[in-house]
């Protein structure tokens, strides 16, 4: 049987990288996706392929419906489509209400829910020919609770639990599965940035007592990726130390 070709945006760096080298592992070939940072995805590439599978590096901003459907194309000279989709990118801008531009609020939506409707509907007919398909949304626990420094954010993480829900419904007879994972605090470079009394108040709200780790998330996008997943779906798993148990 052919193998089945993975495709992880945002995967130059955390929790994308490490769920690259994770499918890799699983045995899918893996199209490794990056908008600004090349040399991280060529990195990320070469674990791919130490870890046995076939692999490419892409770059697009998945925002703009021309560039992400020039990405596809891409993978077709290569293979049929895609069988794995996982939308993890992302930006992150930590500002308050009033410090948020008009044009910072639009990237953000653009970017954390627009690319993740441009894959999808770029990828769902390969899926829907296939009557197989898998694609993981990758949501925020601000998602659910919300943000004190991140609306833009937030909302956004919100607007992705939706969008699951909705293609899920839509997909399912098709065969084609979508979860969302919400991660929590994980050690990526939004928490390197932290402060010692920052990391110390963070640790004292989670009931874990740590913060997680990429690979942590990396390993429920790969369950979810399974065929004995399959009845899996329009679920969001959290991943968050309990610190939001919903």
């Amino acid at each position: 049987m052919a193998r089945r070709l993975a495709l992880v945006t945002g995967s130059s760096r955390g929790i994308g990288a490490a769920t690259a080298e994770r499918l890799a592992r699983d045995g899918f070939d893996v199209a490794v996706h990056y908008h600004r940072e090349q040399a991280g995805a060529e990195s990320v590439l070469q674990r791919v392929k130490k870890a046995g599978a076939r692999g490419h590096v892409h770059q697009a901003d998945l925002s703009k419906w021309a560039e992400a459907e020039r990405l596809f194309k891409e993978i077709q000279t290569y293979a049929p489509g895609v069988d794995v989709l996982v939308n993890n990118a992302g930006i992150y801008p930590r500002k308050y209400l009033h410090e948020t531009s008009a044009s910072e609020w639009e990237s953000t939506l653009a970017t954390n829910v627009g690319s993740m409707f441009h894959c999808a509907k770029l990828a769902a007919p390969h899926m829907v020919e296939e009557e197989w398909g898998r694609i993981v949304n990758l949501s925020s626990v601000l998602g659910t609770m919300g943000s004190r420094h991140g609306a833009a954010y937030a909302a956004s993480k919100a607007a992705v639990l939706g969008l699951t829900k909705s293609l899920a419904r839509e997909l399912a007879p098709s065969g084609i599965t979508v979860n969302a994972v919400a991660p929590g605090a994980i050690e990526t470079d939004i928490l390197r940035s932290d402060t010692p009394e920052i990391r110390a108040r963070r640790l004292r709200e989670i009931p874990a007592g740590r913060v997680g780790q990429p690979d942590e998330v990396a390993s429920v996008v790969a369950f979810l990726a399974r065929d004995d997943a399959g009845y899996v779906n329009g679920q969001t798993i959290h991943v968050n130390g309990a610190f939001l148990v919903p």
